[in-house]
């Protein structure tokens, strides 16, 4: 028989108080039109230094995949496969943070979370 070495690893759950993100339950684009996720965030600022905020999605049948982030000095980061397409902004005014996609296709059918 045949051995599968599998890594898993575990993250336990870390609470952070009252922090929270509020997100919009649906967002409908036609392929090859742009695509905007505002996410509003609570319980902290976005201009405290000690954290970024991320983008991830998870497509049916699929792993989660992580999209990307901005940091609060505004310095972010992102999949290379995602970059051309997907970019992420912030408003520190209004403590939210947008993921902004162009030409989005099919493929790009998922649900996307904002996340710390």
């Amino acid at each position: 028989f045949n051995l599968c070495h599998k890594r898993i690893i575990f993250f336990p759950p870390v609470v952070f108080g009252a922090v929270d993100f509020t997100q919009p339950g649906h967002v409908i684009v036609q392929p090859g039109q742009a695509l905007a996720i505002a996410c509003k965030v609570s319980g902290w600022s976005l201009t405290d230094s000690s954290y970024c905020t991320n983008w991830i999605r998870h497509a049916t049948g699929k792993a989660m995949q992580w999209i990307g982030h901005i940091c609060s000095s505004g310095g972010t980061g992102g999949t290379d496969s995602l970059k051309n397409r997907f970019s992420i902004t912030q408003d520190t005014s209004s403590n939210t943070v947008t993921l902004n996609g162009q030409n989005v296709q099919m493929e790009d059918t998922a649900v996307y979370y904002c996340v710390r």
